[in-house]
C-alpha cells in the first residue's frame, strides 16, 4: 500500500476519534476510495467503529451517498416519474412484505415503480426474497429493466447488482456482526434515482438525518416512522411523517381503517410464509388488516407522487388498484416478461 493512501485514512481516523466530523466532501471521497478497494479491512472495520460509536451526521451520510451513487450501475428512468418504497429495517418487527406489496399496488393504480431491495436483514423476508421466490430474474440490464416499467408499471433493482463497490465491505460487516452505518444507506441509493420516495425508517433521529438528506436532494420525498417502532405505516398506532413541504401525524383513522394489533402484520417464520401472505394479498384472499396496512402506504406513495390530492383520494385509488385485481395484473405481467 502506497504511503500516502496509508497517511490519508490514518489522519482520518485520527481526526474522528478526537470527536470531529468529517464534510460532506472528505465522506465522499473516503468511501469512494473504499469502493475502489485502496484499503484493508482493519481500516474499514476502524472507520465503522466511529459510527457506532457516535451517530452519522447528515453531511457525513450525504457524503457517503453520493459516493455510493457516484460508484453503482445508474440506471436512467430520468423520463418516467418513478417512485420507490423502501423501509430501512432494523425494526425487529418481521412484518410480512408491506413495501413491496405496497409498490405493485402503486404500479396498479397507474405510476412507475423502480423498486430497489435486498435479501431481508430484520425479517424472515426481504423484497429481493420475494422476487425471488416468484421467479424474477434480477438483472441490472437497462434495456430488460426499461421494458418492465414500460409494459407492467414497474421493474426491480437487486441491490448487489448496482452496487459492486459494496464488495469491499462486504466482508467487514459480515466479521463485525453488529449493524453498522450501511444499514441506513440502502433507502436512498437507489441507482434509478426515482423523482419520488417514500421511506420508512425505524426511529425519529433516522427520520430526521434522513429529512436533512432529502431536502438537498431535490427529489419529493415522504419519511413515515410509526412511533411503536415500525418503519412504515403500520395502523398499529399513530405515524409520524415528514416531506418538504410538512411535518405532521396520522392516525389509522386517517386513513378510514381501524387499529391492528403488532400479531396481525407477521411475516411468519420462512419465506414460504411470506410468499404465502404476499400472494394472498394480491389475490384478494389477505386478512382485512393486511389489505387495509398495504393500502395505507400505497396511499402515502401516491401523496408523495401528488401533494395535492387529499389521503382520501389516495386511499381510494389505492384501494381500487388491489381490490379489482390491477395491482395482481401488474404482478403477472411482469413475472410474465
Amino acid at each position: 500500500m502506497e504511503f500516502g493512501i496509508w497517511n490519508f485514512m490514518k489522519n482520518i481516523l485520527d481526526n474522528l476519534f478526537t470527536g470531529n466530523s468529517l464534510t460532506k466532501e472528505e465522506a465522499r471521497s473516503i468511501l469512494t476510495r473504499i469502493g475502489q478497494g485502496e484499503f484493508s479491512e482493519s481500516e474499514i472495520a476502524s472507520l465503522l467503529t466511529v459510527f457506532r460509536m457516535r451517530r452519522i451526521k447528515a453531511e457525513e451520510l450525504a457524503g457517503f451517498r453520493q459516493a455510493l451513487l457516484d460508484l453503482c450501475v445508474a440506471v436512467d428512468f430520468s423520463e418516467y416519474n418513478t417512485i420507490d418504497v423502501v423501509g430501512t429495517g432494523g425494526d425487529g418487527k418481521n412484518t410480512f412484505n408491506i413495501s413491496t406489496l405496497s409498490c405493485f399496488v402503486l404500479a396498479g393504480a397507474g405510476y412507475k415503480v423502480a423498486k430497489h431491495g435486498n435479501y431481508g436483514l430484520s425479517s424472515v423476508s426481504g423484497a429481493s426474497n420475494m422476487f425471488e421466490y416468484f421467479g424474477y430474474k434480477f438483472s441490472n440490464n437497462q434495456d430488460k429493466l426499461r421494458r418492465e416499467i414500460e409494459e407492467a408499471g414497474i421493474c426491480f433493482l437487486h441491490a448487489p447488482l448496482f452496487h459492486p463497490a459494496m464488495k469491499h465491505v462486504g466482508p467487514v460487516r459480515k466479521a463485525l456482526k453488529v449493524r453498522t452505518l450501511f444499514n441506513m444507506m440502502g433507502p436512498i441509493i437507489n441507482p434509478a434515482s426515482p423523482n419520488n420516495q417514500l421511506v420508512g425508517v425505524s426511529d425519529i433521529e433516522t427520520m430526521d438525518l434522513y429529512h436533512q438528506v432529502f431536502a438537498k436532494s431535490g427529489q419529493n420525498y415522504l419519511i413515515v416512522h410509526s412511533l411503536d417502532g415500525y418503519d412504515e405505516v403500520s395502523l398499529t398506532g399513530d405515524t409520524r411523517f415528514v416531506s418538504g413541504q410538512t411535518e405532521d401525524s396520522l392516525s389509522p383513522v386517517d386513513f378510514g381503517f381501524q387499529t391492528i394489533s403488532p400479531e396481525e402484520l407477521s411475516g411468519g417464520n420462512s419465506v414460504d410464509d411470506a410468499a404465502k401472505i404476499f400472494k394472498n394479498v394480491l389475490e384478494g384472499n389477505g386478512t382485512q388488516a393486511q389489505q387495509n396496512v398495504v393500502i395505507a402506504n400505497a396511499a402515502l406513495g401516491i401523496r408523495c407522487i401528488s401533494p395535492e390530492k387529499s389521503l382520501s383520494d389516495c386511499v381510494a385509488k389505492a384501494d381500487d388498484s388491489l381490490k379489482s385485481g390491477k395491482a395482481l395484473g401488474v404482478f403477472k405481467r411482469l413475472l410474465a416478461g
